[in-house]
């Protein structure tokens, strides 16, 4: 038996009815996709150690260019740059400025809300607005980024109530299309300890939206450095490996955490109103096309 899933929700259905295989409403018809290029923590920098940042994020985006067809946007979830200084902002407005495709940009722990701000505000980057936490709609489907950055806060991540009702309201406006969160705290533990003790805060309060609004596909997380995927909300949850450098898979609370030289990758959503499907594209270490800027 076949059921043709429209959204996540669907799966539970099925299985509550005993069914054994899934399947998409519709053939997948690129020309009414929404592709979605997911990069992360590219912690770009200036100084001595600014040439690997740079050229991982510049290889990544050379990658994006070499897809069939190209995504309709890329989101950088977070982790822009290392210290949120205002010259790291300038060097990643020199990287992203002249690529040819949309990029949006989501403010991560390592960042500063003011500077980057300062340097994209006002730019198709922030979606031509002047807050980290903005709205992107296509007439096919609705891209949402959030602000988790929380000054002093070790690390971890906060959305706070004002932005949470902002993210209902939003959602609310078009419940019949496709929507995609994105920001830089995963919302739920990923089963790294480490990571997890500096997870977003209020992810529980994200959930309670997220799960109001079924039309929610897919959301984007960034912060672990590595592919993640984990049931939330009634949806599925996923993390982009770092353009940089990728954390060690740190299971065990007494197993040292780090960084590890791993093969550097995106993820690529494909969005329709069947729902959204999940690739991981190689950068480093891969053959694959790619494309100069």
């Amino acid at each position: 038996m076949i059921v043709h899933m429209c959204y996540p929700q669907a799966v539970d259905a099925a299985c509550a009815h005993d069914v054994t295989a899934i399947a998409w409403d519709v053939p997948v018809d690129l020309e009414d996709a929404m592709l979605i290029a997911q990069l992360s923590d590219t912690h770009l920098t200036t100084g001595p150690l600014a040439a690997e940042p740079a050229a991982g994020l510049h290889r990544a985006l050379g990658r994006v260019l070499g897809l069939t067809p190209r995504p309709d946007h890329v989101v950088i979830t977070g982790d822009l740059t290392e210290h949120g200084r205002p010259d790291e902002y300038v060097a990643l407005r020199d990287v992203v400025g002249r690529f040819p495709l949309p990029v949006h940009l989501v403010a991560g722990n390592h960042d500063d809300r003011e500077s980057l701000l300062d340097i994209f505000g006002g730019t198709p980057c922030l979606a031509g607005g002047y807050s980290a936490h903005y709205v992107v709609e296509r007439p096919d489907a609705t891209l949402v980024v959030l602000d988790s950055l929380t000054a002093g806060a070790d690390g971890a991540g906060r959305l706070g109530a004002e932005q949470l009702a902002w993210l209902d309201e939003v959602l609310a406006r078009r419940p019949r299309l496709p929507a995609v969160v994105c920001l830089h705290h995963p919302p739920v533990p990923v089963g790294m300890p480490f990571l997890d003790g500096i997870r977003l805060r209020d992810g529980d309060d994200l959930a309670k939206v997220v799960a109001a609004h079924p039309h929610v596909v897919r959301v984007l997380a960034g912060h672990v450095h590595r592919a993640v995927t984990v049931d939330f909300a009634g949806t599925v949850l996923t993390t982009a490996p770092s353009t940089w450098r990728q954390s060690s898979l740190a299971l065990d609370a007494a197993e040292r955490f780090g960084y590890v030289l791993e093969p550097t990758a995106f993820l690529l959503h494909l969005v329709t109103k069947a729902g959204c499907a999940t690739h991981t594209v190689q950068v480093s270490h891969a053959a694959g096309l790619t494309g100069g800027f």
